[in-house]
């Protein structure tokens, strides 16, 4: 399973990769307008400092100008993925952005038929959200298990891409369901290094170990 960061913070992202657990980036317009007015510079950094793809959201709203700001995205650098939210207006643009070999990134996914018609268009990435179901009280993580299935019965190679992940138990079931990736924003990634019980299994071994007055092991 890949895990993507969720953030256009720089030093948030510096401060991940070095982890070595970051294969990507997510972005969307809400994050990028907390970096500042530069966007363009904010965004060149983050894929420089990433070993993986790099979601970028367009903002245009007419077809036509989503087609030409997609190009202008996708230029940015070889890891870019160019972010588009299903619309119908927009289903002959990712058609079109698809041969010409931009990788897209269907977002704001939620239903089945909606994935579905995004991977018969070729997407490299279908992003449903699950938390955003969980809002209105529906098990958002349902829509991952029947996308999953869905394409795994016709062979569709689209990336399904659980997005809005608001707490571990979105990760641990996306995980188990088969999600080729999350994106996970760095508040819920800083959570997936602790475990109480490890850190009373490290706090035993120390206990244990200074009882014999010994600093060196060897």
């Amino acid at each position: 399973m890949k895990l993507f960061l969720d953030t256009a913070n720089r030093e948030l992202i510096k401060e991940w990769v070095k982890t070595g657990l970051i294969d990507g980036i997510t972005t969307n317009p809400s994050l990028l307008s907390k970096e500042g007015p530069n966007t363009k510079a904010v965004l060149l950094d983050i894929c420089n400092m990433v070993p993986g793809d790099v979601s970028i959201e367009v903002v245009k709203k007419e077809p036509e100008a989503v087609y030409k700001q997609a190009h202008q995205i996708a230029s940015l650098a070889s890891n870019v993925v160019v972010k588009i939210p299903f619309k119908k207006e927009y289903l002959p643009v990712i058609k079109r952005l698809v041969s010409d070999g931009i990788s897209i990134n269907a977002t704001l996914i939620f239903s089945v038929i909606q994935a579905l018609l995004v991977a018969k268009l070729g997407v490299k990435y279908i992003s449903p959200f699950i938390g955003r179901w969980d809002d209105i009280d529906i098990d958002g993580l349902t829509l991952i298990e029947e996308i999953r299935q869905m394409l795994d019965n016709y062979g569709y190679e689209s990336e399904l891409l659980a997005a809005s992940i608001r707490h571990m138990i979105h990760l641990h079931h996306s995980a188990l369901l088969g999600a080729d990736v999350a994106t996970i924003p760095p508040n819920i990634f800083d959570k997936l290094m602790e475990h109480p019980l490890t850190v009373q299994g490290i706090e035993k071994f120390d206990s244990d170990w200074k009882k014999l007055g010994k600093e060196d092991l060897i």
